[in-house]
C-alpha cells in the first residue's frame, strides 16, 4: 500500500508540476496526453468486458460498430506512442510509465476486440464508457480553447481542487441511470395527471426551430426561478453552496454539483420540454447544446462578447454568478437568456469587461473533499450558524466586509 500511495503522490506531483517543467518540448503534455489516452482506454475497454454492469444502455449498440472499435484502437495506439515519446524526452518517468502499463493493460484484456466476459441480467448499470467519453470530449474541446483564450493566465490545467472536480463528473456519470429516472420522476407524475394529449400534439407538429427556441426559453424560465430559490432558502442553499464552493472556474467546475442539486434542477427543467410534447429530435438537440453550454459558461475563456452578452449568457456573465465580491451576490441566475435577469432584477455585468477577482464563497465553508461535501448540507453547525442565504445578507449591515460575504453565483 505504501508503494502504490507513493505511485499515487508522484503521479500527481507530475501532473501538478509547475510550469517552468510543464514547457513544450518536455515531455509533460505528452506524458499527460498519454497518461489520459491510457486511462480512458483501458477504462473503455473494460467497460467492453462488462457491458451490463460498466456501459450505458445507449452506448453499447456502438459498441459493436466498426468505428467504434476503430477508434478503440488508435486511441491506445495514441497513448502508447505520447507515453513513449514522454519517456524519451522527459528526466521524470513517472507520466510515460503510467501510460504505458494502462495501455499495456487494456492490451492484455483484450484491446479494441475484448468481448463481454458473459451476458449480464444486472437492471443497474454503472456508465463508465460514459464518463470515459465524456471526459474526453469536453476536455479535448475546451482545453485548448481555454489555453488560446484564457481569462486567467496562469491557471494551471491541474489547478486546485481539480481532482475532486473530475470526481464529480465520475459519479454523475456512473450514476447516469439513477439521475435520468429520477430527472423524469415529476414529469411522469404531471403527465399522470393530466396528459395534455391535445396540447402534445401541436407542439409536437411545430417547426424544429420554433420548438428548439421554444425549448429554450421554457426551460430558463424554469430554471431561473428554481435557481433562485437555491439562493433565496436558507435549506436548499446548503446545497446549493457545494457548487458554489469551487475557487477556480474552468470546464471542470460545472461538474461540481450536489447530487439531490441535480436532482432537483433537472427534474424541474425537464417538465416543460418532456410535458408539453416536444419531438425527440428537439430535444436530444437541446440536450447536446445546454451540455456544451454549461460547461462554456464556466470555462476559463477571456473572450470579449460585448455584443452578444445583451442576448446570451456568456463566461463573464456567469462567472459574476459565482463571484466572491459582494456585489455579486443574487444575480445572474439564468443560463441562456439574460433577459430573465433584467426583467426581474437580478441582472449585474460591469462595464469595461470587468471580471471578479476571485470564486467561491465568502469564509469558505465548504469541505473540501467530495464525501465530506456530499454530507456538508446535512451537518448541523454546532459553533456558528451557517451563512445566510443572500436575501438575508442583503439584510445585513452595508458595512458587512467583503470577505464575509454569505453566498456567491449558480451553476
Amino acid at each position: 500500500m505504501n508503494k502504490i500511495h507513493a505511485a499515487r503522490l508522484a503521479l500527481r506531483s507530475e501532473l501538478e508540476a509547475p510550469a517552468a517543467l510543464r514547457k513544450f518540448g518536455s515531455g509533460w503534455i505528452s506524458g499527460v496526453l498519454g497518461v489520459v489516452l491510457g486511462v480512458g482506454g483501458l477504462l473503455l475497454v473494460l467497460s467492453l468486458r462488462a457491458p451490463g454492469l460498466l456501459s450505458m444502455a445507449e452506448i453499447r449498440p456502438l459498441q459493436t460498430r466498426v468505428e467504434f472499435r476503430l477508434g478503440l484502437h488508435v486511441l491506445l495506439l495514441a497513448a502508447f506512442g505520447f507515453s513513449a515519446l514522454s519517456l524519451a524526452l522527459r528526466p521524470g518517468k513517472v507520466l510515460g510509465t503510467c501510460g504505458i502499463v494502462c495501455t499495456l493493460l487494456a492490451a492484455l484484456l483484450g484491446g479494441s476486440r475484448a468481448t463481454a466476459l458473459a451476458p449480464d441480467p444486472a437492471p443497474l448499470f454503472f456508465g463508465l464508457d460514459w464518463f470515459v467519453l465524456n471526459v474526453l470530449f469536453t476536455g479535448l474541446l475546451f482545453i485548448p480553447v481555454e489555453r488560446i483564450f484564457p481569462h486567467a493566465a496562469g491557471q494551471a490545467i491541474f489547478r486546485d481542487e481539480w481532482r475532486e472536480d473530475l470526481f464529480y463528473y465520475l459519479v454523475s456519470s456512473l450514476m447516469v441511470q439513477v439521475l435520468t429516472f429520477l430527472t423524469f420522476l415529476p414529469a411522469h407524475a404531471v403527465l399522470a395527471v393530466a396528459p395534455l394529449t391535445g396540447v402534445r400534439a401541436w407542439v409536437g407538429a411545430l417547426p424544429f426551430v420554433v420548438q428548439f427556441l421554444a425549448i429554450m426559453f421554457l426551460t430558463d424560465f424554469v430554471q431561473y426561478w428554481v435557481h433562485r430559490s437555491f439562493h433565496r432558502f436558507p435549506v436548499l442553499w446548503r446545497f446549493h453552496a457545494v457548487h458554489h464552493s469551487a475557487r477556480s472556474m474552468d470546464w471542470m467546475a460545472g461538474a461540481r454539483m450536489h447530487f439531490l442539486e441535480i436532482f432537483i434542477l433537472r427534474g424541474m427543467t425537464v417538465v416543460p420540454m418532456f410535458v408539453l410534447g416536444f419531438s425527440p429530435a428537439a430535444v436530444n438537440s437541446y440536450i447536446f447544446l445546454v451540455y456544451l453550454y454549461s460547461t462554456f459558461i464556466h470555462a476559463n475563456v477571456g473572450w470579449r462578447l460585448a455584443g452578444v452578452e445583451r442576448l446570451l449568457v456568456t463566461p463573464r456573465f456567469h462567472h459574476w454568478h459565482h463571484g466572491i465580491e459582494r456585489e455579486a451576490i443574487d444575480v445572474n441566475f439564468a443560463i441562456h437568456f439574460p433577459l430573465f435577469d433584467r426583467l426581474f432584477g437580478t441582472h449585474y455585468l460591469p462595464e469595461n469587461n470587468r471580471w471578479p477577482s476571485g470564486y467561491g464563497i465568502g469564509g469558505h465553508p465548504v469541505p473540501h473533499g467530495y464525501l465530506a461535501q456530499f454530507l456538508y448540507p446535512f451537518r448541523r453547525e454546532r459553533q456558528s450558524p451557517p451563512n445566510p442565504p443572500p436575501a438575508a445578507a442583503a439584510a445585513e449591515d452595508d458595512s458587512l466586509h467583503v470577505q464575509d460575504k454569505g453566498v456567491a453565483g449558480v451553476g
